[in-house]
């Protein structure tokens, strides 16, 4: 047992010991077979600290300021200049105000996104298996120190250096290390390094190095994730582009004209300067970041972790859905039928054998039903284990070799049943087992053949157990409501082709099942033929994983957006190839790393789950959009022409700068709007949006210059007050603009959520009380202002109107300029946008 709290200088854990003998490694770790004792553990951790990379950390008050730094703040930043200059400190104060809340607004927003994502990702943490005191025991991955004994298992990311104790090789996928295409063999012994993956075997090794003294952390220390905008982000921060260049445009013609007038230019420059100010969507980054934020969280607690939030757009768009059978689509619990046996070898034998070629400490299912399946545990006991191979995708077995109390050594093995019959079948056991296979198939039953070795130690076939594993109780109804949805669920299973058949009759698939050999045996499997084989399917039997990423590629490559499930090491590929990759409950360290969604949660309704809200997320940016495009065509054309046709200012720089405050405040409240899903995979249709947009900004147009006649030929008003009307009239149209556009039928069709009801009532009520009680502007009487809240909501139900009859023109159900874009890999809407 190793002495408590006597910890190894560093002086000594600098030397290499991915090199040195074991034995030399040992002793300076000064370790015993029982591992670190809690106390020796926590010791070392004080002295190595956690195992994890240092994070640079971003100062709070560095990370506000940044928040002025760029060409929005330097625009708001020069107006506020200006405004001093000219002495007009009310708008000075304004402007600051402004400059001040897009900061706050942005630092909070981003703040709160940064710790519910924080917060989500913390669950999926890398867990290592630990020998502790003498038991074995699980442990957060930062916990480990080096000294520590922990277990290794297929699909395990390896999480601190170490060393390979007494085991078979294994075989290590290295590549996101050392750029290594294929994994290599590491024997007992051999170094492993921190981040690379197990994908064949199961081993124990001791730590040497954790944290920034692993092999990864001496080379990498200083790299962090980088922060990548998404397709989303550049799709919908392009609809911002298109208003800045707008507004520059106009904004550049009012400035000639005022040129050639004579207008005083420091005046006119720094109301050049807010217009575009007001026109720019400030409010777009936050609302992205809030409307993914609230998805993700909606989805955490229905079991989904995001991993990647820009996954939640690629979800929209997704028409195609790989589904895992196993646990997926059925419950992942097997039970045990009554085996066939071959050459009079008893029912009970062999179930005996696949026992001893069985783990229990694995918790795999299969071995579990198998074990269940011994009557009398204590035969079990009897047997003394002396060497186990544990099940990889590739051999497709398991296998043990026993020491037996009448019997001496003998192996067992467990598998496959075609994989079996190769180890210990003749012709004639071959054509028995697989017309037994055959008939266990059709009735839905999986079959695990059996064989054990006889005194020569050649193999002997000894039979068939079959398994069944019942589809889960709300698959069908989920199926059924994927395809009403749009989306063609495909089942892809490793089990054999009358059993997906079987299972797909039971789920409600359809029987085009298709044998995976197919992608085997053809090398062009990107030919016709294939690829429409590929699409036309409604399963994939005798699935191996890399068909996976076969099947995701050609499904790409006929333009569907793909979503595909997947649990082992070797579905990693395929996970990080397809639109959406999603990793089901129970998946490795590997699957999960590489998968956009992680499942903690059984089952596919999750998955349809994080559909619909995806849907959801993009009606609410869709509404956004327009809301923002028509509100600027309305503010820029009405200025513009006011200034170039009358030569006279509509509304003060000062109001322009309230108007940008008011609205900026209840537009972040549309992520959390009450939406309604499309039954329809997503995509953006920009002529769509465009169109509806430019006729509710030219009817908003219209509505401002007749108010403006009203109130200067009917009314007689001064200018002084006409700009008090125009500024209530622009911001409480404004605002009911979003509820315009939020549906695509009559604005009473979907109740808006409390929140942005609320955001948008008590702005609107600010605005009132602004223009009466003369805040920064002309006071008017409440005559006035309830006159021109009245004219607004009659506009209101005209825009609505407008609305229906644009939708008419311009939504022609096509798939757009957007879709039919061929594209590879990460083809989501917002990147079919990009491209046209």
């Amino acid at each position: 047992m190793a002495l408590p709290h006597r910890v190894p200088s560093r002086q000594n854990l600098a030397e290499d010991l991915g090199t040195a003998s074991l034995e030399l490694v040992k002793s300076r770790l000064n370790i015993s077979g029982d591992g670190l004792t809690q106390a020796e553990a926590q010791a070392r951790l004080q002295t190595y600290g956690f195992n994890e990379l240092p994070q640079e950390k971003v100062n709070p008050l560095l990370k506000f300021l940044s928040y002025f730094w760029g060409p929005i703040p330097w625009m708001i930043e020069a107006a506020a200049v200006l405004s001093a200059l000219v002495r007009h400190w009310e708008d000075f104060v304004i402007i600051l105000t402004l400059l001040l809340m897009n900061a706050g607004v942005g630092f909070w927003e981003e703040f709160q996104a940064g710790n519910a994502i924080a917060a989500l990702k913390a669950t999926l943490a890398l867990q290592a298996r630990v020998k502790r005191g003498g038991v074995w025991t699980t442990v957060a991955a930062r916990e480990l120190v080096p000294g520590d004994r922990m277990h290794l298992k297929i699909g395990d990311i390896v999480p601190a250096d170490a060393r390979l104790l007494d085991g078979d090789p294994v075989q290590v996928d290295q590549s996101a290390l050392t750029g290594e295409s294929l994994p290599v063999t590491r024997n007992p012994g051999d170094a492993v390094y921190s981040g690379s993956i197990l994908k064949q075997g199961e081993i124990d090794a001791l730590v040497y190095a954790t944290g920034q003294k692993t092999y990864f952390g001496k080379t990498a220390h200083l790299v962090e994730s980088a922060h990548t905008v998404s397709h989303f982000q550049r799709a919908v921060l392009k609809i911002g582009d298109f208003l800045i260049v707008l507004a520059i445009a106009l904004v550049v013609l009012i400035l000639i004209v005022a040129l050639f007038r004579g207008d005083p230019m420091l005046t006119t420059l720094q109301f050049a300067l807010v217009l575009t100010v007001a026109a720019v969507p400030v409010a777009m980054p936050a609302v992205l970041s809030v409307t993914m934020a609230v998805g993700a969280r909606i989805l955490a607690r229905k079991k989904a972790i995001v991993t990647r939030l820009a996954a939640m757009e690629e979800l929209a768009g997704i028409d195609v859905l790989c589904s895992d059978k196993t646990g997926t689509l059925t419950q992942n619990k097997l039970t045990l039928g009554v085996p066939f046996c071959v050459d009079g070898v008893s029912p009970e034998e062999v179930i005996l054998a696949a026992a001893l070629a069985s783990r229990a400490e694995s918790e795999d299912p299969i071995d579990l039903a198998v074990l269940g399946g011994v009557k009398n545990a204590g035969e079990l006991a009897k047997y003394h284990t002396l060497h186990f191979l544990p099940f990889d995708p590739v051999h497709k077995r398991t296998e043990a070799t026993v020491e037996g109390p009448q019997s001496g050594q003998f192996r067992v093995t467990k598998g496959a049943p075609q994989v079996i019959l190769g180890l210990a079948g003749d012709a004639r056991v071959r054509s028995v087992v697989e017309q037994a296979v055959n008939e266990f198939a059709a009735r839905g039953f999986r079959s695990l053949g059996v064989a054990r070795s006889g005194p020569n130690q050649t193999w002997r076939f000894l039979g068939v157990l079959p398994l069944f594993d019942p589809p889960r109780e709300d698959s069908k109804s989920t199926i059924a409501t994927a395809t009403e949805m749009g989306i063609k669920v495909k089942m892809v299973t490793g089990d054999q082709l009358a059993i997906a058949k079987e299972m797909a009759r039971q789920l409600g698939l359809g029987q085009n099942i298709v044998d995976a050999a197919v992608l085997a045996d053809t090398k062009n499997y990107q030919a016709g033929e294939l690829a429409q084989a590929i699409e036309q399917a409604d399963g994939f039997a005798q699935v191996f994983p890399e068909h996976k990423f076969h099947i995701v590629q050609v499904l790409q490559q006929e333009n569907h957006i793909v979503g595909m499930t997947g649990d082992g090491v070797n579905d990693a590929p395929a996970l990080k190839l397809a639109d959406a990759g999603v990793a089901v409950s129970g998946a490795t360290d590997a699957a999960r790393a590489a998968a956009d969604i992680a499942l903690l949660n059984p089952g596919l309704s999750v998955i349809v789950d994080a559909i619909k809200e995806s849907r959801k997320m993009f009606q609410r940016m869709n509404s956004y959009a327009m809301y923002r495009i028509a509100e600027t065509i309305r503010v820029l054309l009405f200025m513009t022409l006011s200034i170039l046709i009358f030569n006279f200012y509509p509304v003060t720089a000062a109001m322009l700068v309230l108007l940008a405050l008011l609205n900026d405040g209840p537009i972040l409240a549309i992520a959390y709007d009450r939406v309604r899903y499309a039954n329809h995979p997503e995509a953006w249709d920009m002529p769509l949006v465009m169109g509806i947009s430019s006729v509710l900004g030219i009817a908003g147009v219209i509505a401002s210059f007749l108010l403006f006649y009203l109130a200067e030929r009917v009314f007689h008003l001064n200018r002084d007050v006409i700009q008090t009307f125009m500024f209530l009239k622009l911001a409480v149209a404004g605002h009911l603009t979003i509820f315009v556009t939020r549906t695509r039928g009559p604005f009473w069709s979907i109740r808006p959520a409390p929140l942005l009801l609320w955001a948008a009532i008590v702005t609107k009520a600010l605005a009132t009380l602004a223009a009466v009680y003369g805040i920064f502007m002309s006071p008017i009487s409440w005559q006035w202002a309830l006159l021109i809240w009245g004219y607004a909501l009659a506009w209101f139900v005209i825009n609505d109107w407008i609305k229906l009859g644009a939708y008419r023109i311009f939504d022609r159900r096509r798939r757009g300029l957007l879709e039919g874009q061929s594209v590879k890999h990460r083809s989501g809407p917002f990147r079919r946008m990009l491209q046209a």
